[in-house]
């Protein structure tokens, strides 16, 4: 069986959500083999030989790619365009060549199902899958629409299945940061919009509700659903749940729902921490 290949893009800060992530893909996928690539710019030797150890344990490898400044030397940049926000667009430049296809997940994601059928998805020649969180009007895509000139959902960028192979020959570096320069004041959402406003015409559309499941809006799954998307429904059927926003559940005061859930997952993390003998 094919190993699944999973992207992460982050700074140190977020070092324990991943370790949260990567225990619940362990548990509800145990039979998988999944190899985890880090892409990263200034996180310490000492925090990646500790996250080897953590893959080791749940017999995961670790590929971690420091991101070499030529990449992004004429990328616009500032506290609202990180660099960060580049990475997993231009995730097919620097990882293996030879490599065909990746799963990039945000770490502030549980996995509570099985991965694989995404894994496996046909991309129908698409450059991304993506879902998108519409809601319960169009109210949200229509003015995304009008605001980045589309004509299609918009999607959340939090988890993409990437098709590298076409990303080589699609992605052009210069016209993405040209892209940003030209719109810098219609990005509110600066890696998400340029997802859209580049890409969203070659991204297959995927279910939110199965695959990018936003935590936050547990009422209005319920009520698009008729009553159909409840705790039940999500449990068995949901694979990947997204704590979007400001708001985490591993913060204080988190008030919306399966934050208990996390907690959950947090403390089966630590088991991955002990060293085997």
């Amino acid at each position: 069986m094919e190993p699944i290949q999973l992207l992460v893009a982050l700074d140190e800060a977020y070092l324990p959500q991943l370790k949260v992530l990567l225990c619940s893909i362990k548990i509800n996928n145990p039979k998988e083999i999944v190899n985890v690539h880090l892409i990263h710019s200034s996180i310490r030797e000492e925090s990646i030989d500790n996250l080897d150890s953590y893959c080791t344990n749940l017999s995961y490898t670790l590929n971690a790619i420091t991101i070499d400044d030529d990449l992004l030397k004429d990328a616009p940049t500032s506290s609202r365009y990180p660099k960060e926000m580049y990475y997993r667009l231009l995730a097919a430049f620097v990882l293996p060549q030879d490599m065909k296809r990746i799963l990039y997940l945000d770490p502030d994601i549980l996995v509570i199902n099985a991965l694989r059928p995404l894994w496996e998805l046909d991309l129908e020649g698409n450059l991304f899958a993506a879902a998108a969180h519409t809601g319960l009007t169009e109210l949200a895509n229509t003015v995304n629409r009008v605001r980045l000139g589309t004509d299609h959902d918009y999607y959340n960028s939090g988890v993409l299945l990437i098709n590298l192979d076409l990303a080589r020959e699609a992605i052009n570096r210069d016209h993405l940061f040209e892209y940003v320069n030209e719109h810098r004041f219609e990005l509110l959402l600066p890696d998400q919009d340029v997802l859209n406003g580049l890409y969203g015409s070659k991204t297959l559309d995927i279910k939110d509700e199965l695959w990018n499941y936003d935590a936050r809006k547990y009422n209005s799954y319920l009520v698009r659903s008729l009553g159909e998307f409840d705790e039940q429904w999500i449990i068995k059927n949901t694979v990947i749940l997204h704590f979007c926003g400001s708001a985490k559940p591993w913060k204080p005061n988190y008030s919306y729902r399966f934050g208990i859930l996390y907690l959950h997952y947090m403390k089966l993390a630590e088991q991955f921490e002990q060293k085997k003998a």
